[in-house]
């Protein structure tokens, strides 16, 4: 073999070998919050439990998923959910009904030993997230009765500004619109729980 090609295949080896030793970026990870505020409202003396939550297939992944053009997104490794998306929900729908109703005794399903008087189902339609713009969560739910009779449901959608270009942002728009969703069906609750 040639000098010169020896050297030339040696020089390639060391910058792979290099690219593949190299640090890569640490991922990122984000969390839903509960944000609802009290309200003026009695403390309920009842139970719930929410869940369980589905979420569209294309967002229900570790990584963000974020919109990058009309009928095309991106999903960004390094930035992740810390938890599986239609579980974050649930957690932060029941912290956000536990304020609004104004009661501890809101848990998520499953849960051994929580004897709820009202189960919440919650389909995530739409959950969608552009960055340095907007987020918004579409989603149909249901408040079931354990006891038996009418099931109440509705549909929320629920829009929030971005305020910078930042994941840290879209996290926070989100929470803010599950808070929106939470008003809804904690309102439907009341309703249930007051109607004879």
């Amino acid at each position: 073999m040639p000098k010169y090609v020896a050297l030339g295949l040696a020089a390639a080896w060391v910058a792979v070998v290099s690219v593949g030793c190299g640090t890569s970026a640490p991922s990122r990870y984000y969390t839903l919050d509960s944000t609802a505020q009290a309200t003026a409202t009695p403390a309920a003396d009842y139970g719930v439990m929410v869940g369980p939550v589905s979420v569209p297939a294309s967002v229900d992944r570790p990584e963000f998923v974020v919109a990058a053009a009309p009928n095309r997104v991106e999903m960004h490794e390094l930035d992740r959910w810390a938890a599986p998306l239609g579980e974050a929900i649930a957690r932060t729908v029941a912290g956000d009904l536990a304020v609004l109703l104004g009661t501890p005794d809101v848990a998520v399903a499953p849960f051994a030993n929580f004897d709820p008087t009202y189960r919440i189902t919650i389909n995530v339609q739409r959950f969608d997230s552009m960055l340095g713009d907007s987020v918004l969560i579409e989603a149909v739910w249901a408040v079931r009765p354990t006891a038996g009779g009418p099931t109440r449901s509705g549909r929320t959608i629920a829009r929030q500004s971005v305020d910078t270009n930042s994941f840290e942002a879209l996290a926070s728009a989100h929470s803010r619109a599950l808070a929106k969703l939470s008003i809804d069906i904690a309102k439907a609750i009341r309703l249930e729980a007051n109607t004879p």
